[in-house]
């Protein structure tokens, strides 16, 4: 071999050596992690490039470049908090995706992109972490979106409660598309696509720091499909909400707010699971106050509620959809609840924070 055939056969090494992945060897995450140079680089090919692997992903530069159609787009982000990480039906990474492609969705957008972001408390297991990106790989996969982009940031012990994720999405909205509180009318119909409070009745039992035992899985759900199967079937959909933090009370109040209406709702018509109630009678909590992560509150125009009541029962995240009320003229700005015993009340927004850290 001549001198130049072997300076040629050393630099072919190096040039392999350079392409070749690092490998992540650590169990536990470390400062490292997240300083920029061999370990971070570990975790990002062993972790998240597996998982969430995509041309836009795989080049990994500052920012992902996409194709985009002309029209409109929604973009919005959101960050996922939840304690215990993992619950019943879901974990923070299935919230990290399906709450954020639910927001594009409330707009009427067609979610397509996400970015990712993560704040690790240093000693987070490596295989915990697998688990819960693994997690957000299907979420994604099942809503038909794409995460293009990410960061990772690594905190010291006791900084982070373990695991922050922050998500942003990117959704096209088709031409024609509206709604907003400016769309409602007075003797529009509100509907509901399932049971509330499973999401937040899931998460506080799953802690385990109250002596109650029930068979409860969080609501965790991808909606763009449903939302998509009730605009084919009623394109005058006026306004969606996805009811998470303050839960359906919280929402209709925005919507009441916002619009500048009265929202009149029936109790015995708000769909909830007998173990739901059960566990929020005895801790004094009103379900419709409850975090969801998978439903979603509609308004129609009344000539068209019953075939919205027929998309949504017909999707398999609608099946037990109900329209629990109408919109009125009086009083403008509050929402009020004719009780299952004749009576009313006015359902005001959410004071304090009977459940924390649910999403």
């Amino acid at each position: 071999m001549t001198v130049g055939e072997r300076e040629a056969a050393v630099q072919a090494r190096i040039e392999s050596f350079r392409r070749r992945p690092p490998r992540l060897t650590d169990a536990h995450i470390t400062t490292a992690h997240g300083a920029g140079g061999k370990a971070s680089a570990a975790l990002t090919h062993s972790v998240f490039l597996p998982a969430f692997g995509n041309p836009q992903l795989d080049a990994l530069d500052d920012a992902a470049v996409v194709d985009v159609a002309a029209g409109r787009i929604a973009f919005t982000t959101d960050s996922y908090v939840v304690s215990p990480r993992r619950f019943p039906g879901g974990s923070i990474g299935d919230l990290a995706v399906n709450g954020t492609v639910n927001d594009l969705a409330m707009v009427g957008a067609l979610p397509r992109w996400l970015t990712a972001a993560f704040v690790i408390e240093e000693g987070l297991a490596v295989d915990e972490l697998r688990e819960i990106v693994d997690d957000m790989a299907q979420a994604a996969a099942t809503a038909g979106v794409t995460i293009v982009a990410g960061d990772t940031k690594v905190v010291a012990r006791g900084a982070a409660d373990g695991l922050y994720i922050t998500t942003a999405g990117v959704g096209i909205v088709p031409d024609g598309r509206r709604l907003g509180t400016a769309e409602v009318s007075i003797g529009d119909r509100v509907l509901v696509s399932g049971p509330i409070g499973d999401h937040g009745v899931a998460v506080l039992l799953a802690r385990g720091d109250l002596a109650l035992e029930a068979d409860v899985s969080s609501d965790t759900a991808p909606l763009n499909g449903l939302v998509e199967a009730l605009l084919a079937a009623v394109p005058a959909t006026r306004w969606l909400r996805d009811p998470t933090r303050g839960g359906v009370a919280s929402t209709l109040n925005e919507l009441a707010t916002g619009a500048g209406v009265g929202v009149a709702i029936d109790e015995s018509a708000v769909p909830a699971r007998p173990a739901v109630v059960a566990a929020c009678e005895l801790l004094g909590i009103d379900p419709l106050y409850v975090a969801n992560e998978g439903r979603l509150v509609a308004v129609v125009p009344a000539a068209d509620a019953a075939d919205a009541l027929e998309a949504l029962q017909a999707h398999e995240h609608g099946k037990s959809a109900a329209i629990i009320g109408e919109i009125v003229a009086e009083p403008p700005g509050m929402v009020t609840l004719a009780t299952r015993f004749g009576g009313a009340r006015i359902v005001d927004l959410l004071v304090g924070d009977p459940l924390p850290r649910i999403c």
